[in-house]
């Protein structure tokens, strides 16, 4: 197959649409269920190179949770705390501690789930049995993975009464060394951005503190190769095997630093006990139990603990998270990595980075004002890689 047709463009309006491949080659992606759009394409193209890459870097399964051309997150096959289960909702799920496929993706598909309400999911490795049946429970688009277990398969086939899109791409294509794409009738070539991101892009540590594990290496590399396929300006946050916070599209990179930091913060506190214990009623679905969560840690306009309120989410009435509440439990998290696409230009970037928990930095450096944040990361023991590597993403 050489084309495929899509029912519209970005917007309905937009028809007709289609993808193609150019000279004699084939499509190297078949539609086993349902039917891919426009925006789910650029979703998996991108997200199945993000998680190819992760794969490759560190060796482990890798998942993530595309929106809008950007990940709310990706992660790789560590495996899940009970914790973190809890958090998903994904404690009865049969074969999840065998499955580090399925690890990847409840961490992936659980660390922004506002964002990822609706969204395109890439898996690495074959989806098996145990990570189609965590896919199945979430609202979502569609899958990319490079096959499918014949039972995953069939489960997958069954959600959205029988029309969610399963794509299954080659895992051996390579595309040409040079890409095109027309805007306004105007052709734009460069040469695709192959760079490889490994550990020998973290080795120019310009810090007085130098120690870096392996672990911290990994949530780096996270970092890097998810700000590879994220709309730029980006930064991302990452913290054991998975990426916590993405700031994506900000024109002001400490937009992004807060952005995303906000975004961590969040996915911390959802830990806390009383968000682990908040008493739902049976009948309120998952994601309204999200936005629920997300009010109760954010306080929202509208305070889901307010008498009159509570009612229509709780049994019974919870205690408030107050904001020293908050501050106190997020002063005992910390070894947070934080990765740059560009450089930072000032050290406020840092300085918000640290109430995150942030011990770890990976950027390309090259500002004037370089040894200012040295300062500030030497300030908080930060340790700090400048690889002189940019990765915008448009």
């Amino acid at each position: 197959m050489k084309q495929l047709e899509l029912k519209y463009g970005n917007n309905p309006h937009q028809k007709p649409a289609r993808i193609s491949i150019a000279g004699d080659a084939e499509l190297p992606l078949e539609v086993l269920n349902g039917k891919a759009g426009y925006i789910n394409l650029l979703d998996a193209l991108n997200g199945w190179q993000l998680v190819r890459e992760l794969k490759e870097a560190t060796g482990l399964p890798a998942a993530t949770s595309f929106k809008h051309v950007s990940p709310t997150s990706a992660a790789i096959g560590r495996p899940l705390s009970e914790v973190l289960k809890k958090m998903c909702f994904v404690e009865d799920i049969e074969g999840l501690d065998e499955s580090p496929l399925a690890s990847a993706y409840v961490r992936a598909r659980g660390t922004d789930r506002m964002c990822s309400f609706g969204d395109f999911v890439a898996l690495s490795d074959i989806c098996d049995v145990a990570t189609a049946r965590c896919i199945k429970r979430e609202v979502s688009d569609g899958v990319i993975a490079p096959g499918y277990e014949p039972e995953a398969l069939e489960i997958l086939q069954s959600k959205r009464n029988g029309n969610y899109t399963v794509l299954q791409i080659d895992p051996s294509y390579e595309p040409a060394e040079l890409e095109t794409k027309e805007v306004f009738g105007i052709t734009f070539t460069q040469r695709r951005n192959d760079l490889k991101i490994d550990d020998s892009l973290l080795e120019n540590i310009v810090t007085t503190n130098t120690v870096l594990s392996v672990e911290n290496k990994q949530d780096l590399l996270i970092g890097l190769i998810t700000l590879k396929y994220t709309q730029s300006n980006s930064v991302c946050y990452s913290y054991q095997g998975q990426a916590i916070g993405v700031g994506a599209g900000q024109q002001s990179r400490i937009h992004c630093t807060r952005l995303a930091g906000d975004k961590a913060d969040t996915w911390f506190l959802r830990q806390h006990p009383r968000v682990l214990d908040l008493p739902f009623r049976e009948d309120l679905g998952r994601a309204n139990r999200d936005n629920v969560i997300d009010s109760y840690i954010n306080q929202n306009e509208e305070d889901v603990c307010a008498e009159g309120i509570w009612e229509n989410y709780f049994t019974s009435q919870p205690q408030p998270l107050t904001a020293a509440d908050k501050q106190e439990f997020l002063a005992t998290f910390s070894g947070v990595s934080l990765a740059s696409d560009a450089f930072f230009p000032f050290s406020d970037n840092i300085k918000r980075a640290v109430k995150s928990g942030v011990s770890y930095v990976v950027q390309p450096g090259g500002s004037i004002r370089d040894d200012v944040v040295i300062d500030e990361c030497n300030a908080h023991n930060i340790v700090m890689v400048c690889n002189g590597v940019r990765l915008f993403h448009h």
